[in-house]
């Protein structure tokens, strides 16, 4: 299988992170993707670097203002409190209410509407890692649209929770929407699989009125895990979207025969549709060792998930998006890769 993966994903590497009141070491770590590029390799996968494909394809997702926000807000920040005055990140310390909120102009209200939270700090050379993050989900859909069966972007920072204007939950720009708007131009229609732990709530609103993007994500209950605000059943989409967003939210701590379950559902509804070509936006933070700790599904799992996936037939690009047990990644990978594999035979 061809893999896109680049080296600049080390550039983004904040330290520690505000996690339920407390200061960790940052799990979302530059060896989550060191690990996942030694374990294709390993399984003979072809890696390569993406090529540069600029701003049109992220500004076809994002706003301009936001786009110029991620670029310079470093800078920015530096500028207005210094060394001194500031942390070694950007993070927001006040954010809009739930009421119309105005875009202000100074970088430390900007960091409010652009932020979401504490779990997407931005440093020095945060851009260009999360833009070569979204160079290989590009590279991958683009080679899809050139006749490729199917390819891995390795993408670091992930992000299915960046909305059009809004980063959150260490996503900033969304690369599996990227991708997936790049084939609906080309193609009429693409189906969307998030299969991380957490719901892709940014993937979800970017598409919820277009009647050409089917969007379906397995993840634990929103009412406990992250996002929290979004991933119910009830949300189905809205206007032309209607009937093209299905979540299928599982209990906290749910097992391998609950995950399939929902998977046999996602993949019926994915068939329905009818697209040629699917994006499958994978996390292995559902597994039972991750220390997040949302559900309990075993590496055969993953294996399984590859192999049923594979066999719908479609034009697949694999964007990888969350994950935090650094031991097992490689495993969990191989697992589905090899059900991948096997599913196309």
């Amino acid at each position: 299988m061809f893999v896109a993966y680049s080296d600049k994903h080390l550039l983004h590497a904040p330290k520690q992170i505000i996690f339920r009141g407390r200061i960790f070491d940052n799990v979302e770590a530059p060896a989550r993707a060191t690990e996942l590029a030694a374990a294709a390799r390993a399984a003979g996968c072809q890696l390569a670097a993406p090529r540069e494909f600029g701003l049109e394809p992220v500004l076809s997702v994002h706003t301009s203002a936001y786009v110029e926000f991620l670029q310079t807000a470093y800078a920015r920040w530096r500028a207005m409190f210094g060394d001194a005055g500031a942390g070694p990140s950007v993070v927001p310390h006040a954010s809009p209410t739930r009421f119309p909120a105005r875009l202000p102009q100074a970088i430390q209200g900007q960091v409010g509407y652009f932020l979401a939270g504490t779990s997407a700090p931005i440093e020095e050379n945060t851009w260009p890692a999360i833009q070569a993050s979204a160079d290989c989900a590009l590279e991958v859909s683009s080679r899809l649209l050139e006749g490729m069966r199917e390819g891995y972007a390795i993408c670091r920072p992930a992000g299915h929770h960046a909305y059009a204007d809004v980063a959150g939950g260490y996503c900033y720009l969304n690369n599996a929407a990227i991708a997936a708007e790049q084939i609906a131009r080309r193609q009429g229609k693409v189906a969307v699989l998030d299969i991380d732990v957490h719901h892709g709530n940014g993937t979800q609103n970017i598409f919820y009125r277009r009647g050409d993007v089917l969007f379906v994500s397995i993840h634990g209950d929103p009412n406990e895990v992250y996002p929290f605000y979004s991933g119910y059943a009830d949300e189905q989409g809205e206007d032309d979207g209607k009937d093209c967003n299905l979540n299928l939210p599982l209990p906290k701590g749910s097992k391998d025969a609950g995950f399939l379950e929902a998977l046999n559902v996602a993949l019926a509804a994915i068939t329905r549709f009818g697209a040629p070509s699917l994006v499958l936006s994978l996390g292995f933070d559902a597994h039972e060792d991750d220390p997040q700790s949302e559900m309990a599904v075993t590496n055969q799992c993953f294996y399984e998930v590859g192999l049923r996936i594979a066999t719908l037939g479609l034009a697949t690009a694999i964007i990888q998006e969350g994950g935090y047990y650094i031991p097992g990644l490689a495993s969990n990978l191989t697992a589905f890769l090899d059900g991948f594999k096997a599913g196309r035979t």
